[in-house]
């Protein structure tokens, strides 16, 4: 057997660069490259391995740990999870950055490569330089704590675990079903250790994902529910998404004639524009798209993990003989709500299922212009908000409604976290798939602006915008410094409402008067933020760090300053002050929060007894 010697990292990068993935019979390079932050516990070990033997890795200078893995997870999304960034740190302080990131990539299923460093396996030195001891188990180390926000963990405390090590990552990491973010923890020792690796590690390595295809037995149950019922709804996940299976959902609704609606993962799966399109589910959810899924006999979802906001809590399916029909290619998901489970591929399942009701004439008995008629008050009422001026300011709607209608319809919008996903998910109007990536199955504050960075690393050739409130812009905003570095421009559309303003309006709609999530200054004398507003420069914040800035105060500010950003060729922001509260409110729905039983406040009292009201309507399990 022919070996060649190399050390532990050395022989990681060699190995990532020949892992390919094929879909479909198309074949993708699945590691583009690895993002990093260098310290003692890993620039002698993996750092010495990309300066000299990456082969064809990119290497990317991430500025926080935090926010390059976002840009990784980011990518992935972008990429449909066929290609992915690893991202390697020290140990401690840096490794522990990543572990807010590795659940935002879990949670969203996104695969994510990570490579922290830790405590020399050897011991000899200890304790070294940022190292956790734990008296009672001397084995824990800081990257213990990715255990719990991991797909897959291991440790590799000799050279020869790689290969095992790698293996397993790569299973992890490649399988739609059970992807997320994958943790590799390398002692700074054995990064550096040597070993004769077989050269049959090395040899390019294929990964097939293979379409999942449905079971007949499983699509003849669903089949036997689905022609009963009169009145379905569509509910699109991400994993439509993902599946590329997009004409195929088109094709299943409209033999059928049901409507579609979307979760925040799968919106931009159907053009808004179409007919059987009623907008968007849930708590965050359109008039449209909330009225037809109380009035639903069954429920089809797909690809989606009915998260609490999909479900409005468990209280959006009204209907004493509703029934479920999950598609998806995870089991975990397709079983949820005592539904029947399809696990499968989207565009397999869809195929199928359509071929099965087709031949049983099935169709849907919804009263002709009823869709239409939900469609087009629901149009009429986003027109409303889109133009509807606030004689305070600037009104959040009225700037989404300008960039909505300004920007190209190819455009990428990235969001996370505040009041706007809720407002880009009720009224954000996408005709192509993938213009729209909202981070919200973990909704991370930080995300906005390194995930449009990664999305505009996977999408070089479309312009992508950071729609990011001034709070979360706060808490991250330092991959801004890094797509100057790389030269890959995007432009961050900062609404500027002076605080936590979402929490600020969810903590005041359950009796309370407003405490601790405004950016006032504090009056004298007192334990409340209640001063005037902090007046923060952010447009001359981005100018500091070499970015291109403007400031839009009306719509026609607006509208020229994204006009001019577009000509522009580095990355830009554009600041928009816009009064606080003036973003949507909720459309026949429920989101279910802890409300204090016992209060001095008899606002939160009474709060507390609706919830109780509310939970009685929700469904139990």
């Amino acid at each position: 057997m022919r070996t060649i010697r190399l050390t532990m990292a050395q022989a990681l990068l060699r190995f990532l660069d020949q892992q390919y993935v094929s879909i479909d019979g198309h074949e993708t390079k699945f590691v583009r490259g690895v993002m990093g932050i260098f310290g003692h516990g890993n620039v002698t070990g993996i750092g010495e391995a990309l300066e000299y033997s990456a082969g064809d890795l990119t290497y990317i200078q991430g500025k926080n740990e935090q926010g390059m893995v976002h840009t990784a997870t980011a990518y992935a999304k972008q990429k449909n999870r066929q290609q992915i960034y690893a991202c390697t740190t020290s140990i401690g302080p840096g490794a522990l950055n990543m572990v807010t990131a590795a659940a935002t990539a879990t949670v969203n299923r996104i695969p994510v490569l990570l490579l922290p460093g830790d405590n020399f396996a050897s011991r000899q030195p200890d304790p070294v330089l940022q190292q956790l001891e734990m008296t009672s188990d001397y084995t824990v180390s800081a990257t213990d704590a990715f255990k719990s926000v991991s797909k897959y963990w291991d440790r590799i405390v000799r050279p020869e675990q790689l290969m095992s090590a790698a293996t397993q990552a790569m299973r992890v990491l490649t399988d739609p079903a059970e992807t997320g973010a994958v943790t590799l923890a390398l002692p700074q020792d054995v990064q550096a250790e040597a070993y004769d690796y077989p050269e049959t590690f090395f040899e390019k390595k294929i990964h097939y994902i293979d379409r999942r295809p449905a079971s007949q037995e499983a699509v003849q149950r669903a089949a036997a529910v689905m022609v009963g019922k009169k009145r379905p709804l569509i509910i699109a996940g991400g994993g439509v998404l993902y599946a590329e299976a997009t004409k195929e959902l088109a094709a299943f609704a409209e033999a059928f004639g049901i409507p579609v609606a979307e979760t925040q993962a799968g919106k931009s799966a159907m053009p808004w524009n179409h007919a059987l399109h009623v907008g968007a589910i849930g708590v965050t959810g359109a008039l449209a798209a909330n009225k037809l899924a109380k009035q639903a006999d069954l429920i089809i979802g797909v690809g989606t993990r009915y998260s609490d906001f999909t479900t409005a809590s468990k209280s959006a399916f009204a209907n004493d003989d509703v029934q479920f029909i999950n598609i998806n290619i995870s089991g975990f998901d397709s079983s949820k709500l005592g539904g029947i489970s399809i696990t499968a591929d989207a565009k397999e399942a869809l195929n199928v299922l359509r071929e099965v009701l087709v031949s049983r004439e099935y169709t849907s008995s919804y009263e002709t212009g009823y869709l239409s008629a939900l469609k087009d008050e629901w149009d009429r009422e986003v027109d409303r908000l889109y133009q509807a001026a606030c004689a305070e300011g600037f009104a959040q709607t009225q700037a989404l409604g300008v960039i909505n209608a300004t920007i190209d319809p190819s455009s990428v919008v990235v969001c996370a976290a505040g009041s706007l996903p809720g407002d880009m998910h009720r009224l954000w109007r996408s005709t192509e798939p993938k213009t729209y990536h909202m981070e919200y199955g973990f909704s991370c504050m930080g995300y906005e602006v390194s995930g449009a960075f990664g999305a505009a690393l996977a999408e070089p050739g479309r312009e992508v915008y950071a729609i990011v409130g001034d709070g979360s812009y706060l808490m991250l905003h330092s991959e801004l410094v890094t797509s100057l570095q790389e030269g890959q421009k995007f432009t961050i559309l900062l609404f500027d409402n002076h605080g936590f303003q979402c929490i600020h309006n969810l903590q005041r709609s359950q009796g309370s008067e407003g405490f601790g999530n405004e950016f006032r200054y504090r009056e004298a004398g007192t334990r409340k933020l209640t001063g005037g507003y902090m007046p923060i420069d952010f447009a001359a914040h981005a100018r500091s760090l070499g970015a291109v800035s403007y400031k839009a105060t009306n719509s026609e500010e607006l509208k020229a300053a994204l006009l001019q950003a577009q000509k522009e060729t580095i990355t830009t922001l554009i600041e928009i002050p816009v009064v606080p509260g003036t973003n949507t409110g909720s459309y026949e729905s429920w989101w279910q929060v802890g409300v204090p039983e016992v209060s001095e406040s008899s606002k939160v009292v009474a709060a507390h007894e609706e919830m109780k009201k509310n939970i009685q309507a929700a469904k139990p399990i």
